[in-house]
């Protein structure tokens, strides 16, 4: 049995949270909120990375300028 402050988990495992939730954030206080409320895999990004557009459930991508995240999407 979770936890009750536990986020509740929809059925393909993505945690209940809003990623825009975390624009604003420092860098580790996001990473950190991110995986106590359910998120398996943090990922930190530049602003303008290259990256593959594979989704993966239970990922938080951080876009992060300046020890601040500046943009957040599932996957």
């Amino acid at each position: 049995m979770a936890p009750e402050s536990a986020a509740p988990q929809p059925p393909d495992g993505t945690p209940q949270d809003a990623p825009e939730d975390y624009v604003g954030l420092g860098a580790q206080e996001a990473e950190q909120r991110a995986r106590a409320r359910g998120w398996s895999s943090v990922r930190r990004l530049e602003p303008d990375a290259i990256i593959t557009m594979e989704y993966v459930v239970g990922r938080l991508n951080l876009a992060v300028e300046d020890d601040r995240v500046v943009r957040c999407w599932a996957g």
